[in-house]
């Protein structure tokens, strides 16, 4: 039930053609779990927050270092040092105190990410490496959870939405390989692709829209064009089989 004080907070999203209480309240039902604490899941993570997830979970092992905030607005100079995923409570907190927030200060690996994601609803893929990625979407397409993911490298960035064994996962198209190196990037680029992972996680719950699904989001910031291609299933990719 919505309290006065959130009918307020979200009238401008209520107002909108097809939105309405039931959407709010789905979406205030929702469990969202944001794997990553980083570039990619501070704009997904606080606009989660702000639409009225009801549950948030965030994810990430790591600390704060200098060279995150170019890209990490979760964050701030005054918590270098600080876990990721503390930071984050304290910024989504405070931008909406009518949500839960959830931390969990470790790595996912393949013996906990069951366990991890099992009672949430939907999952963003908000991760920086190939292989933590690829445990997250074999949980994912094991317990049946939808999958946002995103990646971002320079002015670039892709996203699709995994519906475990009715679209390709990421196993489909995704390299295992791991990459030792940073990766470079402009703090925008994650700003981006991290926002519109918030918006498909608003439309997979409200049922509003068109979700990403079956095809590659492709944004390349030097032109400022977006295009997509069609994703297929791998018909010897042996999760999703």
């Amino acid at each position: 039930m919505l309290t006065q004080e959130e009918l307020e907070l979200y009238q401008r999203q209520l107002i909108i053609k097809g939105w309405g209480r039931e959407s709010q309240e789905k979406i205030k039902n929702t469990h969202v779990f944001i794997a990553g604490a980083g570039g990619l899941a501070s704009p997904a993570a606080l606009y989660c927050a702000v639409a009225g997830f009801g549950k948030i979970t965030i994810c990430d092992f790591d600390s704060i270092s200098l060279s995150n905030l170019n890209r990490q607005i979760l964050h701030n100079h005054d918590r270098i040092g600080m876990q990721k995923a503390d930071s984050a409570y304290a910024t989504l907190t405070h931008v909406n105190p009518y949500i839960q927030v959830e931390i969990k200060n470790t790595k996912i690996t393949s013996r906990n990410a069951h366990t991890l994601l099992e009672h949430a609803h939907i999952i963003l893929d908000c991760l920086d490496n190939f292989e933590t990625r690829h445990i997250l979407n074999k949980a994912c397409v094991q317990l049946r959870k939808p999958l946002i993911h995103a990646g971002v490298e320079g002015f670039s960035g892709q996203l699709t939405v995994v519906v475990p064994h009715h679209t390709p996962c990421l196993s489909c198209f995704l390299p295992k390989k791991s990459i030792k190196k940073p990766i470079p990037v402009v703090g925008v680029t994650p700003g981006v692709m991290g926002t519109l992972q918030a918006m498909e996680a608003i439309k997979l719950t409200t049922g509003l829209g068109t979700v990403t699904t079956g095809k590659l989001l492709i944004f390349d910031g030097l032109t400022m064009r977006f295009s997509s291609i069609t994703l297929e299933k791998n018909s010897s990719c042996k999760v999703c089989k």
